[in-house]
């Protein structure tokens, strides 16, 4: 095995990619890239392999540009759980730190093409937003 500063532990390589570690398992699974295993059993991603993936997503998100939106919020992540049933389904993207679930039609999902470990971006759009303040954490006389 090489020098470990050329590697990068499963967990890290998720990280870095804005994914789960079960999404990278899946992906070296499928063949997108290899891992391989420490002296002691760790799973180990190359970071070259880790950069071409950075790589690869940026490009295919500026190669298909949106030529017209609405919609201000828009996360590009990862597809990482769909539940479907006869009418309805319920599929989840990790983009980075949030986790976004949408309910939509499983025909929609079907006509999509839609998996997990698909590429995916999520676009909010909402009339209605709600601010919220938590309750303080001493209280606090205003006059001081």
């Amino acid at each position: 095995m090489s020098d470990s500063t050329d590697h990068v532990r499963i967990g890290r390589a998720a990280e870095m990619l804005g994914v789960t570690v079960d999404t990278v398992r899946r992906w070296a699974e499928d063949g997108r890239f290899k891992v391989v295993r420490s002296a002691g059993g760790q799973r180990l991603v190359p970071i070259d392999e880790v950069t071409r993936l950075i790589t690869e997503r940026r490009q295919a998100s500026t190669d298909r540009p949106i030529v017209a939106q609405s919609a201000r919020n828009r996360f590009a992540g990862v597809v990482t759980r769909i539940e479907t049933d006869r009418v309805a389904a319920v599929v989840e993207i990790l983009a980075g730190p949030h986790r976004l679930v949408s309910l939509m039609t499983a025909e929609a999902v079907e006509e999509m093409g839609l998996k997990v470990g698909d590429e995916a971006i999520g676009v909010v759009k909402s009339t209605n937003v709600i601010v919220e303040i938590p309750s303080p954490r001493e209280t606090r006389d205003p006059r001081g």
